[in-house]
């Protein structure tokens, strides 16, 4: 059996309920949903409200933020290379003045 689909509005407005302090309950009664539905969109969508957790990211935004995240680390081993190769060649501050 399929899941029933919802208007946007709908989950729009239950969530707006939610955020304003509303319990599940009185929503699901209010928008006539089933209470496991409202607590399903609260989980989802407001897990600051809950004590569940937001949804798994899909595939591709994991896939994506790999992405970034070999990109970030390949620049960083770049920059921290670049940096020994700098204390190499360049004395530190001070080091070519003379001592009187």
């Amino acid at each position: 059996m399929r899941p029933k689909r919802y208007p946007p509005e709908l989950r729009r407005k239950a969530l707006d309920l939610l955020t304003d302090g509303e319990p599940v309950k009185n929503v699901a009664v209010t928008l006539g949903l089933s209470d496991q539905t409202v607590y399903q969109w609260r989980r989802r969508h407001l897990p600051h409200l809950g004590k569940g957790r937001p949804e798994l990211s899909t595939g591709t935004d994991l896939r994506a933020a790999h992405r970034r995240i070999a990109t970030l680390e390949s620049e960083l081993a770049a920059l921290r290379r670049a940096t020994e190769l700098l204390r190499e060649v360049v004395s530190p501050k001070g080091a070519s003045r003379q001592s009187t």
